[in-house]
């Protein structure tokens, strides 16, 4: 019963799986609370259709709480977002969820992945570092606040092979 219950209070067991266009509405939502320029539901909806694209949404219980977004091209993959709940963040479930993510794109024939994060973001920095992946450049001024104030990114790679 105690298991049960606690179970319960937190929501549900963590599972993470591909995303369906039935979850398109909530990503986006989940997107746009977590970022400056949110995608919309449309976008969530090409996403998920696209052949060279992969989404896996998590769901704590029968809630989607986050979700991660690649593109792949021959043997390469560019993780175009991640994204958990704010009221869920600081959990590990992040790192699962990319870490899952990648095991996947290495099952589709991925060898190397980039991605790009905002200079500032320590939280999403230590995630990837910790996950393997080093800083191999940086963009002056890309990511552009709602102030106006423009932000630099910096790409990191990580080889799965």
């Amino acid at each position: 019963m105690m298991a049960w219950f606690s179970g319960w209070l937190s929501g549900g067991t963590p599972s993470i799986e591909p995303a369906t266009q039935r979850d398109a509405s909530r990503l986006a939502q989940l997107h746009a609370a977590s970022f400056h320029r949110g995608w919309g539901e449309g976008e969530f909806e090409s996403m998920i259709a696209e052949r060279n694209t992969l989404v896996h949404r998590l769901r704590l219980g029968r809630k989607t709480i986050g979700f991660a977004v690649s593109r792949m091209g021959a043997d390469e993959a560019e993780i175009l977002s991640i994204a958990i709940d704010a009221t869920h963040r600081g959990r590990g479930l992040s790192r699962n969820l990319l870490l899952t993510h990648l095991g996947h794109l290495a099952g589709r024939g991925v060898r190397t992945i980039f991605l790009e994060v905002e200079e500032n973001n320590a939280p999403a920095r230590r995630l990837y570092e910790r996950a393997g992946f080093a800083v191999v450049g940086r963009r002056e001024r890309y990511y552009r606040q709602a102030s106006g104030e423009q932000l630099n990114a910096l790409l990191m790679r990580r080889d799965l092979s």
